[in-house]
């Protein structure tokens, strides 16, 4: 009987862990829902990082296993192994593909984070006093200084080569504080403890931290962005899918960092727009009855107090914010 070449054997190996590498690699479900115009460009880098790391898995360890078996101590032989000398051209090869491979994804990174806008964060400023100007901000007024501006962010997912140079569809400003995050729209004057945004807009978030540093991630929109305080930096992106989203604190920022979760609801154009009208009439509501109360006969947390609902979050962290201001 004749024997299998060792050439043939290698070619059919290299044929099967490449196949199911590949299936295994474009076919697995630990990503969430895509629900952002980025979502796609992180995946497929995703998906082509998994397949490498399949096919490397299954030539490592199958190579263990062959061995395992192959050159096992037979019963009976107690005769020193074969002497091995270095073998120059493998030591090349497996050096060299590494490499490839390693600057094959170094590439490849640099264009999807490019796609994305991350050479292009050219936010537009908004200072902390237009903000608290704007009808029903009392909030963000008292939350912030409404002396400091707000310089344009430099650092973050800007303006993708497709959008370079237009403004964005919405802009959002959007604190980290210990333990919540709060978002303001200064077109409308909104604050709210929850991201509303319509679907298929080109969405700028321009993030700042009042204390440490937080990290705004969204994972059904691949996207992730630092929080940084002193240090404005941008998040812009397009989502393509309606529904609610989590929002999680990626940044370890003190003791109740696990709670720091909020969502991102992506509303249909018609949705957004009934949502903004009804949250201008309540705020404007809200700040009426402020007005009518002659705010330096309440404390701090009593004037607060009414809108804790409205940020989503609790009046411990309300508490925990004001003495620490």
């Amino acid at each position: 009987m004749q024997q299998v070449p060792v050439s043939l054997w290698t070619l059919v190996a290299g044929i099967v862990v490449t196949a199911i590498s590949i299936w295994i690699g474009h076919n697995h479900t630990l990503m969430p829902v895509q629900a952002s115009l980025q979502a796609p460009l992180v995946d497929s880098f995703f998906n082509v990082m998994f397949t490498i790391a399949i096919a490397l898995f299954l030539v490592v360890e199958g190579t263990i296993v062959l061995f395992l078996i192959q050159f096992r101590r037979r019963p009976g032989d107690d005769t020193d192994g074969v002497r091995v000398e270095g073998n120059v051209p493998l030591e090349i090869f497996w050096t060299a593909i590494p490499t490839v491979i390693v600057l094959g994804l170094g590439i490849y990174s640099v264009d999807v984070f490019n796609r994305m806008g991350g050479f292009e964060p050219a936010g537009h400023p908004h200072s902390a006093a237009h903000v608290a100007h704007q009808p029903g901000t009392a909030i963000a007024a008292t939350l912030s200084d409404a002396s400091e501006a707000t310089t344009a962010p430099t650092i973050g997912i800007g303006a993708s080569p497709q959008t370079l140079n237009k403004p964005a569809d919405l802009v959002v400003d959007v604190k980290g504080i210990q333990y919540a995050w709060i978002f303001n729209y200064p077109d409308s004057g909104i604050t709210s403890g929850e991201l509303h945004i319509p679907v298929g807009a080109d969405v700028q978030l321009n993030l700042s931290a009042d204390d440490v540093i937080h990290s705004f991630w969204v994972p059904n929109f691949r996207l992730k962005q630092d929080a940084l305080p002193g240090i404005p930096t941008e998040l812009r992106f397009v989502a393509t899918k309606p529904g609610t989203y989590p929002v999680v604190c990626a940044e370890l920022c003190g003791g109740y960092h696990g709670s720091m979760r909020t969502q991102v609801i992506v509303h249909t154009p018609e949705e957004y727009d009934s949502w903004r009208t009804e949250n201008q009439i309540a705020q404007q509501q809200n700040l009426n009855q402020v007005v009518a109360i002659n705010p330096s006969d309440l404390s701090t947390s009593e004037f607060l107090a009414p809108h804790t609902h409205d940020m989503g979050i609790s009046a411990a962290t309300l508490e925990s914010v004001v003495m620490s201001h």
